[in-house]
């Protein structure tokens, strides 16, 4: 997750100070979900002799785990802090779902959930950083959430018979190994994501995308170079409408300038000496 909100992060144009505001949040959040769901587990792991738990072998006391927790959750707090409101409310709302996830949910047939929320606002962090806020891309939202979803089945597939025998009956539980391993294969994210180069990724990840931007840019530009046209005396319009679709407009700068023709001389006139007969 932290290397993921990182690459993000960069893909979205964010400044390096903010790039590493973004890691650090995303890495103790992900640190304070990790010990608070040993603590929350540590009776079944107990139950099943998990060797990879350090609560469960005792290397590592339950005083030094909740030391940790309250910890992370601090430095998450502050580093969420640090990137503007809307980002720390996305990301506060991500680690929300996930100690939900860890009190309980797991155990409900809505234990998809919060891997869906949390991978699904993912990007809303990165692009949501920093001084200029941009709303993530649509489909990136929706790829998050469809990827969280397929990591949740895989990710409970090696414990599901530990789960079960203490009481933990979500979602993969009920679909069986089989059925997890076909349904996050079928969890694909839509095409769009594969078919983003890299010169459109910083478009990709933020809303609007690069296509859109390119096409309004040609647009001005038209626009501006038909106001630009000069009349044949060398004076510029007030305003001019723009050519008609379908018009192309052809520029004249680096043309020549008009010639400066001499004022004509005046023509002499002859005085009579008549007098004015009025």
């Amino acid at each position: 997750m932290t290397t993921i909100a990182t690459l993000l992060a960069i893909a979205a144009g964010k400044p390096p100070g903010t790039v590493v505001l973004v890691g650090a949040a995303v890495l103790c959040g992900q640190l304070g979900i990790g010990w608070g769901n040993d603590l929350v587990d540590l009776p079944r792991d107990r139950a099943t002799a998990r060797p990879d738990k350090p609560l469960a072998t005792g290397e590592v006391s339950v005083r030094v785990a909740r030391a940790a927790l309250s910890g992370s959750l601090v430095a998450c707090l502050v580093l969420s802090a640090l990137l503007g409101w809307r980002a720390a409310l996305a990301h506060l709302v991500c680690v929300g779902l996930a100690h939900a996830y860890n009190l309980g949910l797991k155990a409900t047939p809505w234990s998809w959930l919060p891997y869906a929320g949390a991978f699904g606002l993912l990007p809303a962090v990165a692009t949501l950083a920093g001084s200029v806020p941009a709303r993530p891309a649509w489909w990136a939202v929706l790829a998050g959430a469809v990827l969280g979803v397929a990591a949740h089945l895989l990710n409970a597939v090696p414990d599901l018979a530990d789960d079960a025998s203490t009481g933990v009956h979500g979602l993969p539980h009920r679909l069986g190994a089989r059925r997890c391993r076909v349904a996050a294969t079928s969890c694909s994210p839509p095409r769009r994501c594969w078919r983003c180069s890299g010169r459109e990724l910083r478009g990709a990840v933020v809303g609007g995308g690069a296509r859109g931007r390119g096409r309004a840019r040609r647009r001005g530009t038209r626009r501006r170079r038909a106001l630009a046209v000069p009349r044949r005396d060398g004076h510029r319009p007030a305003r001019r409408r723009p050519a008609r679709r379908g018009h192309r407009v052809t520029p004249t700068r680096g043309a020549p300038p008009p010639l400066a023709l001499p004022a004509p001389a005046p023509v002499p006139t002859r005085k009579s000496s008549r007098p004015c007969a009025f």
